[in-house]
């Protein structure tokens, strides 16, 4: 609460205006396939008075199509693209061949879970993404069971949902198990934020346009998986490598196998290999007898976030003795903020420095931050709250740099 005069009317907003969590994702998972929608033509009698009210309908909705469509700076698909369309159950031999056998060469990605291949099946030549499942360790497995049980039940357009799925024997009657998801061109925010360490480019960098709009994605995806899923989902596990990158920096949120849907007989973690999450992101409570609530996704939200604006992990060489990426941010709040930002911020950095731009924009998302990553999971803000003040100064900062 001690930041939240930081965040005062500067992030005011309406949240159905400025927070995009009711623009549904238009691929259907429920059969992991894409199809497009099927409108069936009834011609039914109506009324006079229902005419009228119809027409009325119809023109408020244009002026408030209108008015939405003026605001929103960011382009939102609410239907399914050329691009999406309907892929075919494919088997483990499709998968073989997509990936030449499984091949190191295709690995992306690689944990005690499963690996990630990227591929090409014969009948249709877009790139994919395909996570197969390890299924000799029961982590693999409950993996694959979690994850099919959310992505049946989420549409977002900022969470990756797969495209088609394998369950199978392979050539050993082993049982076989891989989700198919479109493939992000470019590639985790971790890669992005750190590509020294990826062997990337050192001119590849985040401007602080990017960074805020893709920390206000995440947002999005979270608000709806806290508020409207039934019961909640905790990710239980938002890093950096959770967040992959669409071809136009769309941020959407992946890896949902230590998920959790929260329950009245949700367990209490009796340690750290109990939650599944990753150091420096789990939140403090954890392993220390409280029960998984939707506030260890907000203490996680709010490390990311700091580590959007500094350039920071929360496991960098730095932090030792106590000192963590928070009570670093803390320690330099508000007045020596522009010290700590990551130079890498891209061309936009002259500005970001500026006086009036740390004011009107750091101060507030370091606050937001901060007020994630207080100890206490009761006294971190709800993440409607947070996506709501997010999406007020993500479209103040788009519409100032608009007009310049």
């Amino acid at each position: 609460q001690k930041y939240s005069q930081l965040l005062g009317s500067s992030t005011s907003c309406k949240l159905w205006a400025s927070c995009p969590h009711s623009c549904l994702c238009s691929v259907v998972c429920s059969s992991f396939s894409l199809s497009t929608l099927q409108y069936s033509k009834q011609h039914k009698q109506m009324s006079p008075r229902s005419i009228v009210g119809l027409s009325f309908a119809s023109v408020v909705s244009k002026k408030m199509f209108r008015f939405v469509t003026h605001h929103k700076r960011r382009e939102v698909h609410t239907a399914p693209r050329n691009d999406e369309k309907k892929l075919k159950r494919v088997s483990y031999q499709d998968i073989l061949k997509a990936t030449n056998w499984l091949s190191s060469l295709h690995t992306i990605s690689s944990t005690s879970t499963g690996s990630v291949y990227v591929g090409r099946f014969k009948s249709d030549r877009r790139l994919v993404a395909i996570k197969v499942f390890n299924l000799s360790e029961p982590s693999g497995s409950d993996s694959y069971c979690i994850e099919c049980e959310v992505l049946r039940n989420t549409r977002h357009r900022n969470i990756m949902c797969p495209v088609t799925i394998c369950s199978t024997l392979d050539s050993q009657n082993h049982e076989f198990k891989a989700l198919i998801f479109k493939f992000m061109v470019n590639g985790s925010l971790d890669r992005w934020l750190h590509s020294e360490q990826h062997n990337g480019i050192p001119g590849r960098a985040l401007n602080f346009g990017q960074r805020i709009c893709i920390e206000a994605d995440v947002a999005s995806a979270l608000d709806y998986v806290h508020n409207q899923l039934t019961p909640p989902l905790i990710h239980c596990d938002l890093k950096p490598e959770n967040i992959l990158l669409d071809d136009d920096m769309t941020a959407r949120l992946s890896d949902f196998g230590s998920a959790k849907f929260l329950s009245p007989d949700m367990f209490i973690p009796e340690s750290l290999d109990d939650v599944g999450g990753t150091v420096g992101y789990m939140a403090p409570e954890y392993g220390t007898g409280y029960e998984i609530s939707i506030g260890a996704d907000a203490y996680s939200f709010g490390v990311l976030l700091l580590e959007l604006l500094t350039g920071k992990r929360p496991t960098d060489d730095m932090f030792v003795d106590g000192l963590t990426l928070p009570i670093f941010s803390e320690s330099m709040f508000p007045e020596r903020v522009a010290e700590i930002l990551d130079p890498r911020m891209g061309h936009e950095e002259h500005q970001v420095c500026a006086e009036v731009w740390t004011q009107r924009y750091i101060v507030p998302l370091i606050a937001l931050g901060l007020s994630c990553t207080v100890e206490s999971p009761k006294d971190r803000p709800g993440m409607k709250d947070v996506c709501a003040k997010l999406s007020a100064i993500r479209d103040a900062f788009l519409e100032h740099r608009d007009d310049d």
